[in-house]
């Protein structure tokens, strides 16, 4: 497995940037590992970190009275979470482990700290997560249209 530093600028994720911000962003990153069947966050926790899955799978979960609902299915190279992003820093969603899952942690306070000292820095990993939030909401839009599109006239 490649470390930290060799892994990150072969993601198309983080493809087009530099070697100093690559650096900078794999001084905030820890490889974790989750077992099936865990979650890697509940909706409502503080959101302190982003991930980028290297191997397995997660499935991101709204809950509802009745029961959990699976707007989207991430799997190896996806990115998941973006409310570390937006204040107050708390999950929108729950995200469970549906396969042993690792994964590169980014702490977000020490992102956060990163894109305050370096604008630039900030600037090029939002518009990245632009793209990724784009692509979370129209696959829970479909999602939700599958579930509840028999109740639309």
């Amino acid at each position: 497995m490649h470390t930290i530093d060799e892994y990150l600028p072969e993601h198309p994720f983080f493809q087009g940037l530099d070697d100093s911000t690559t650096a900078l962003l794999a001084g905030c990153a820890a490889n974790v590992h989750v077992r099936r069947g865990e979650f890697v966050f509940h909706e409502g926790e503080p959101a302190d970190h982003f991930y980028v899955l290297r191997r397995g799978m997660v499935a991101i979960e709204v809950r509802t009275p009745a029961r959990g609902v699976v707007l989207d299915t991430l799997q190896d190279g996806d990115v998941m979470g973006w409310s570390w992003m937006v204040p107050p820093y708390r999950w929108t969603f729950d995200a469970r482990a549906t396969a042993e899952t690792s994964a590169v942690a980014f702490d977000a306070a020490c992102l956060r700290a990163k894109f305050d000292a370096d604008p630039h820095v900030g600037y090029e990993l939002t518009r990245r997560f632009v793209g990724v939030m784009n692509q979370r909401l129209q696959s829970a839009r479909i999602r939700l249209l599958d579930i509840y599109g028999d109740f639309v006239e």
